[in-house]
């Protein structure tokens, strides 16, 4: 296998989470969330593991106990811009699996499935998915009738039928870093918010004429985002479980 990359974002605040501790660094089971999201990239095989910091950066740096290397991410401007900020690291070769911070409950066997899928359809980008029975809040998966993959609508831009749509955006990805890099590029803030979208990547990759797709993670509570107390009990407790 070439070379694998995982990025990591870790710079968000949490603000729901009432504390001033930033988010990755609240613990489920002893350890901070953060450090089982780069352990399961570590033992799905990723060589190198860059961690995108940004509020108490320093703090992060600090309290991470696992050998990664780091990547600044100043101002908040969505996650399109969090992963340019790693741009440098990204290069042109092999694989990169974007994770995030505040999903403790990953696993290096459903990174390892994602991967696989990814190479074995040459696709630019594999999102990792999910089918919810209650989807409100997270962007949908839009298919065409054959089942290949289409877009993601974000949930505020979803029509009604969209809406309807079981299947959404887990927020974790394995891009071929070529694509990645590239699309990173051609990446705009012309939106509402003013903000960098990585799903933006997927559109520009797929404008290319490379393949896009979507796997559905096996066990739903492997992409849970942890942003208040309840959601971090609720993690503690499916770790608990696991072990």
């Amino acid at each position: 296998m070439d070379k694998f990359k995982a990025i990591i974002l870790a710079a968000g605040k949490g603000t729901r989470m009432e504390s001033d501790l930033p988010k990755v660094l609240h613990k489920v089971c002893g350890q901070t969330m953060v450090h089982y999201t780069i352990q399961a990239a570590k033992d799905a095989g990723a060589t190198d593991v860059i961690v995108i910091v940004g509020y108490q950066g320093q703090l992060v740096k600090r309290e991470i106990i696992d050998y990664v290397e780091y990547a600044e991410q100043r101002e908040q401007l969505g996650t399109g811009h969090a992963v340019m900020c790693a741009r440098d690291h990204i290069g042109s070769e092999g694989d990169t699996v974007v994770l995030c911070g505040d999903t403790p409950l990953i696993t290096a066997d459903t990174i390892i499935k994602l991967r696989e899928k990814h190479r074995h359809e040459s696709n630019g980008v594999t999102v990792l998915s999910a089918i919810l029975e209650d989807p409100t809040g997270y962007g949908r998966i839009i298919r065409d009738q054959d089942g290949s993959f289409l877009k993601i609508v974000e949930h505020k831009d979803c029509t009604e039928e969209q809406l309807q749509v079981k299947e959404i955006n887990s927020g974790m990805y394995v891009f071929n870093s070529e694509a990645l890099s590239f699309s990173l590029d051609k990446l705009t803030n012309d939106n509402a918010q003013g903000e960098y979208y990585l799903t933006d990547t997927i559109q520009i990759i797929k404008s290319t004429g490379l393949k896009v797709n979507a796997m559905p993670v096996e066990d739903v509570n492997e992409i849970l985002g942890v942003n208040t107390k309840a959601q971090l009990q609720e993690a503690e407790r499916i770790m608990t479980e696991r072990n």
